[in-house]
């Protein structure tokens, strides 16, 4: 048990690329849906994020894990017989968490598939304290442009958000008489994040018109995006 709890501070010191590794064993999105509303009116939800994106945005009942004590705590009160469900921004944090679980012998461990990109983008409900954010209609005016208009859609909390973000600022300065750079921060945009269909993060969408031209999920390299921009003749 030592080693498992040893395991786990690990788990929480990791830098935050380390929880943009792959994930197996994810159920459908539906599939996953039916096992949630199976498990009755008080699902055991785990939140693998920190208490401050937990605070800002989290789904119903679900109780924040973010450290050795708070998981001692919590973990001690679930029932090893019933189902637990985890989420973090992707599957990162969660795949990790998940894998402790398994180790302490609970029977039915599942990680929402996506994590809580694709929970919001899907219209799930969660509970907030950021609002809704930007509308569509002030998004629209934003992608006016007669330039392209390369959307950025990411989370200060995502580690590959925050390797792609250099990447294209360095972009847009360079091909500023050119191209539009327009950041949405997705969990303070969450309507938004809906209606774009952004279902991970990081995602870039390009614009050309306010016509939709390419459409990228997750890292993306300089030249990747370089070509795509010169592609739609910037």
């Amino acid at each position: 048990m030592k080693q498992l709890i040893l395991g786990v501070l690990l788990l929480f010191t990791l830098e935050a690329v380390m929880a943009q590794e792959k994930t197996t064993n994810l159920l459908p999105f539906e599939t996953f849906e039916k096992k949630l509303l199976a498990a009755g009116p008080d699902p055991q939800i785990l939140d693998a994020r920190s208490e401050e994106e937990f605070i800002q945005n989290h789904v119903k009942g679900a109780l924040n894990v973010s450290d050795e004590k708070q998981f001692k705590s919590i973990v001690s009160k679930l029932r090893k017989e019933a189902p637990v469900f985890i989420y973090s921004i992707g599957n990162g944090r969660s795949a990790k968490l998940a894998a402790v679980l398994r180790a302490l012998h609970f029977k039915e461990v599942y990680e929402f598939p996506g994590g809580l990109s694709k929970w919001i983008a899907q219209g799930k409900p969660v509970e907030s304290t950021v609002g809704d954010g930007l509308s569509l209609a002030g998004f629209n005016e934003q992608i006016t442009s007669e330039k392209l208009v390369l959307v950025d859609v990411g989370s200060r909390y995502c580690g590959g958000c925050k390797k792609l973000k250099p990447i294209v600022e360095k972009l847009a300065e360079e091909n500023k008489d050119k191209l539009k750079l327009v950041n949405i921060e997705a969990y303070d945009n969450k309507q938004l994040t809906k209606a774009l269909a952004v279902d991970a993060l990081p995602t870039l969408i390009l614009y050309k018109g306010k016509e939709v031209v390419w459409k990228k999920h997750g890292l993306s390299s300089e030249e990747e995006i370089l070509t795509e921009l010169n592609k739609h003749k910037i």
